[in-house]
């Protein structure tokens, strides 16, 4: 075993000793400082400054009660995290989640892979992740505000334009930002920068909705540019009917490709003509109904039980953009059998870690969340730096920006992949791309 081989196990070593508890950190740790061992080798004065135990501890984790009050008078109690990871090379910088799945462990995993992804933009921002174990699901407008004006004002104090820039994630949309930013306002005064995915009223940015989706096939489509590819007449199976989903769909039908499937936490459709994005939006978006009317109104179209990756059929690209850990090792010699060779994740952590090998096994393309997905905080990013201007630019304006973020984000993983020797392998660029900005920084602002 080399020294840096030596080094990486010692971290992980302590990583489960210190937090034996958290599954998702470790699993999200562990992949990519499995990636890091031809950097550490190559640069020995990493190992020398310690710098793994301290990029794998977050600068400062938050953990407080939200108290709030239900429409029936009754007082009900939740928890709120904002884990504040790194700041070497900008404010602290990641969503708010609010679902009942939401606990440290989480918050921590997703702030992690959050350094990362926000380093891969170019742009200058930290990595930081918040949220609460609320579930807005089933709530009134009125309860939703009352939550969110007593967590804002715990967070309140812990963020601002130059220090910590919160953002929506799963459960945290247009409404919920809209509160947030209204508590923090009474709080603290106007202050435009503090929160990112605002309405357009009151310095939001144009594309921000589309953001994720719309990145995850830019993104896509340079990936299969670089194997001489097009996204033209691909059969593509989505999961997912949320924000990252839908628009996934309007960009790859825009694109000349046919989408076959989407879905929800119940099943999932499928359309052999290509599923119509405007007919989703207008169930998921304005109804608020389940996806399994799709097939009630479109002929082609039936709907199915269960998780969309255990159906079989022939397809070649694959963006799973549900949940976390959605894909299995199964499933996966699945997608391999039905004839993919490209997979993208649109959500966070969506392929278990023996999906991944399967898919490396395979020869299969791997784009992993941390640069596929990375749409979503690059324009937040961008939001932040027209609030600081007080300017706003228009969607195309944005949208091009977007493109060229996410081209850029291939193309450094890819350079970093095939510096290192592992040519094609875009988590390991990916990993190592992010880290090596994050690192440099570090090292140069002495002990941080």
């Amino acid at each position: 075993m080399t020294k840096a081989q030596d080094y990486v196990e010692t971290v992980k070593q302590t990583i489960k000793q210190r937090d034996p508890e958290q599954t998702d950190f470790q699993e999200a740790v562990f992949t990519v400082l499995d990636s890091l061992t031809p950097v550490l080798e190559k640069h020995p004065e990493y190992i020398e400054a310690n710098l793994l135990r301290r990029i794998v501890e977050p600068e400062r984790v938050i953990e407080f009660r939200v108290p709030w009050q239900d429409d029936t008078g009754h007082f009900q109690v939740n928890r709120g995290y904002r884990v504040q990871f790194n700041s070497a090379i900008g404010p602290y910088k990641g969503g708010l989640r609010f679902h009942p799945s939401v606990n440290l462990s989480t918050v921590k995993f997703l702030g992690f892979e959050q350094v990362f992804k926000n380093s891969l933009t170019g742009l200058p921002i930290g990595g930081g992740k918040g949220g609460s174990d609320f579930d807005p699901k089933g709530k009134s407008d009125s309860e939703v505000m009352r939550f969110c004006q007593s967590f804002m004002t715990e967070l309140a104090r812990h963020i601002g334009p130059d220090l910590d820039v919160p953002a929506g994630d799963i459960g945290v949309g247009g409404r919920e930002v809209g509160y947030l930013f209204g508590a923090y306002k009474r709080l603290c005064g106007f202050k435009n920068g503090v929160l990112t995915g605002k309405n357009l009223t009151f310095g939001g940015s144009a594309a921000r909705t589309e953001a994720t989706g719309y990145g995850l096939l830019y993104y896509t489509q340079s990936m299969l540019k670089a194997h001489n590819d097009s996204l033209k007449d691909k059969k593509i199976k989505i999961s997912g009917s949320g924000n990252v989903a839908l628009y996934a769909l309007q960009k790859a039908n825009e694109l000349g490709a046919t989408v076959l499937t989407v879905s929800d936490s119940n099943g999932y459709v499928y359309d052999p003509n290509g599923i119509n994005d405007k007919i989703v939006q207008q169930i998921k978006e304005v109804e608020r109904g389940r996806i399994k009317e799709y097939a009630q109104q479109v002929d082609s179209a039936q709907y199915f039980e269960g998780s969309v990756w255990d159906q079989d059929i022939d397809y070649d690209i694959a963006l799973p953009c549900a949940t976390q850990n959605e894909i299995n090792a199964q499933q996966a010699e699945l997608l391999v059998k039905d004839g993919a060779r490209y997979i993208a994740e649109g959500a966070n952590m969506p392929n278990q870690t023996a999906a991944i090998k399967v898919y490396q096994d395979h020869g299969i393309y791997y784009g992993p969340g941390k640069a596929a997905n990375a749409g979503g905080v690059a324009v937040s990013a961008l939001e932040m730096s027209q609030n600081s201007e007080r300017l706003s630019w228009s969607f195309e304006e944005v949208d091009a920006k977007l493109a060229q973020i996410m081209h850029e984000i291939f193309t450094k993983s890819e350079k970093a992949a095939q510096e290192y020797g592992m040519d094609g392998n875009y988590q390991a660029g990916a990993n190592i791309a992010g880290f090596n900005k994050v690192a440099t920084a570090m090292m140069v602002q002495g002990l941080v």
